[in-house]
């Protein structure tokens, strides 16, 4: 199965579904998240769940509910669901029918949003970056956008070599190294190499940064892009960001970034991780208006590839043996069943 630039397979991974201050304790909200009507809610113990939107009874959607302790309770007829998506009362009866019940999905709060997995258990949390494990960390979301185009399309373009000459202007021959994760669900590609004198850019960062450059694409779930610059350098720490990619509709994909620095202590380490933001914000803006006009205006069709092009097939083969998810579609449909 083709899963890659394939708008009809979500593959399993996590998804953003809102930010973590938009959910307040106590507190429901439905949210669309790859075309799915998904209700989150956060218990009074602070946790958030998430459930398929629509009550297993009637079909009310659930966000419009009440949260109850650590249950959500419709609106229409009170039924109260579990983080399980069991339902645990109605009022009506005592009686509970084993199909009252919806689907639930793991969740986690990270980087300063919910992210929601399509199944009941993740194998595996949130991507992180090996530089920031077991680390306090501060993370900064930019404003998210959208690309006409699928976002497989849109995360090869970091490991894209030919495109580093022709559309940033920075002559750079990368030796690439490849680690795939056990799972096989993250995939890691590390460029390195000797800068080039030939523009201004090479001349710059050969003058304050070094004669060797290092930066590394961690791919995960075919969903979330991290990416590490500065790597190995002199005068800067690493400098990391998240690309967070979202199918919304044929056609359209969107991006959420976000950056991510180490937290430091006391007041000078404030403002060094704030600025460490800003240079990540600043490095990113110098690419992205680049490439816009490029991932808004193509449609991919990859014929003929040649050695420069290694790591996008290689990416193209991780895609496509990645686990498709319940959220992807097919011509099932769901049987109505009435219950006494």
């Amino acid at each position: 199965m083709q899963i890659f630039n394939n708008w009809n397979i979500v593959a399993k991974g996590w998804y953003i579904a809102c930010t973590s201050r938009e959910l307040p304790r106590k507190q429901a909200k439905s949210v669309e998240i790859c075309g799915q009507r998904i209700t989150i809610f956060r218990g009074e113990d602070g946790r958030v769940r998430a459930l398929d939107a629509y009550c297993s009874h009637l079909g009310t959607d659930l966000g419009i509910g009440k949260v109850d302790g650590n249950w959500i309770r419709c609106a229409f007829h009170h039924w109260a669901f579990d983080e399980t998506g069991i339902c645990q009362n109605i009022p009506c009866q005592s009686e509970i029918p084993t199909q009252a019940k919806v689907q639930a999905y793991a969740t986690e709060e990270k980087y300063g949003f919910i992210w929601v997995y399509p199944d009941a258990v993740a194998p595996e949390s949130v991507a992180d970056f090996d530089e920031l494990k077991g680390k306090e960390i501060v993370a900064q979301p930019d404003t998210a956008f959208e690309r006409s185009c699928h976002h497989h399309i849109c995360m090869m373009n970091g490991i894209d070599a030919q495109h580093l000459k022709t559309i940033h202007h920075l002559d750079i021959k990368m030796d690439l190294s490849l680690h795939r994760s056990e799972l096989g669900t993250q995939i890691d590609f590390t460029m390195r190499g000797q800068f080039p004198q030939t523009t201004w850019r090479e001349r710059l960062g050969n003058k304050f940064l070094g004669s060797s450059y290092e930066y590394s694409m961690r791919y995960a779930n075919g969903c979330i892009g991290l990416l590490t610059m500065m790597k190995n350098v002199r005068l800067f720490p690493p400098l990391h960001m998240i690309y967070a990619y979202t199918p919304i509709a044929p056609g359209r994909t969107r991006i959420q970034p976000i950056y991510v620095t180490a937290k430091r202590q006391g007041f000078v380490g404030y403002l060094l991780s704030r600025f460490l933001l800003f240079c990540t914000r600043l490095a990113y803006y110098m690419l992205r208006d680049e490439d816009g006009k490029i991932y808004d205006n193509i449609r991919f069709n990859p014929k003929l590839l040649l050695s420069i092009d290694q790591p996008l097939a290689q990416y193209m083969d991780y895609v496509n043996q990645l686990e498709p998810s319940r959220w992807s579609k097919s011509g099932v449909n769901s049987k109505v069943k009435i219950q006494n």
